[in-house]
């Protein structure tokens, strides 16, 4: 009896006695596991960057914009996609590597091991909804399309109440997911942190234009009264 329950919880993650029947330990190591991610952002964001910088019209602050749509997009629909679609990505034996991803993240937050309803629900709609909008919004910004400022504006809301449920539900639950302090303030506070940081400036920064532009609409149709 004892052997099959050390079995049961032969796994990483906090609280012990979570209940992962047929856990497969991680074969990949944390600097493969983190290399391959940042290698491979730094080269979408590196083409983003290049192929825009041919356009001489795209602003540097666009550009980056373009970057930062393309990388969050992606990483929405590929990396936290994967997670939504695979509930049981924690006994894959072999070496995939975006479920070796969720197994390395989930000693920071054990709530995706343990697929809580609330990161589910959080994660599926950031997947369906934000991941093509983000991709859509480089495109826009790329276009110079009208709608670009008032979709970065909501794209960027979603983000900021996403994050900000992600934070309080681990929080209401008692905040006691990650393994040690190095997991829980690399993994769980300063990656999820990006995604208050930027998109906070964002939408301050669509606010501000969009705000402008009615001004500037409300000041024209004055004027053509007036005459």
């Amino acid at each position: 009896m004892e052997g099959s329950q050390s079995e049961q919880y032969s796994h990483p993650y906090v609280p012990r006695d979570l209940k992962l029947e047929g856990f497969a330990p991680i074969v990949l190591s944390q600097s493969t596991i983190l290399g391959v991610y940042l290698s491979a952002s730094l080269l979408v964001v590196s083409l983003v960057w290049i192929l825009s910088g041919r356009a001489s019209k795209i602003s540097r602050l666009d550009r980056l914009l373009m970057c930062w749509w393309v990388f969050t997009g992606l990483t929405h629909m590929i990396l936290e996609g994967y997670f939504v679609f695979s509930p049981e990505f924690y006994k894959n034996k072999g070496a995939c590597y975006l479920a070796e991803v969720w197994k390395e993240y989930s000693k920071g937050d054990s709530r995706y091991a343990a697929r809580d309803a609330g990161v589910v629900a959080v994660e599926g709609i950031t997947v369906v909804l934000e991941g093509p909008a983000s991709l859509l919004a480089m495109y826009a910004i790329a276009t110079r399309k009208s709608y670009s400022y008032i979709l970065q504006f909501a794209i960027s809301l979603g983000q900021l109440y996403g994050t900000a449920m992600y934070f309080v539900t681990s929080i209401l639950d008692g905040d006691n997911f990650a393994v040690n302090p190095f997991y829980y303030y690399s993994y769980y506070v300063i990656a999820n942190s990006f995604w208050v940081l930027i998109p906070t400036l964002i939408s301050i920064r669509c606010w501000n234009k969009i705000c402008a532009a009615v001004i500037v609409q409300s000041q024209g149709q004055k004027k053509t009264k007036t005459r």
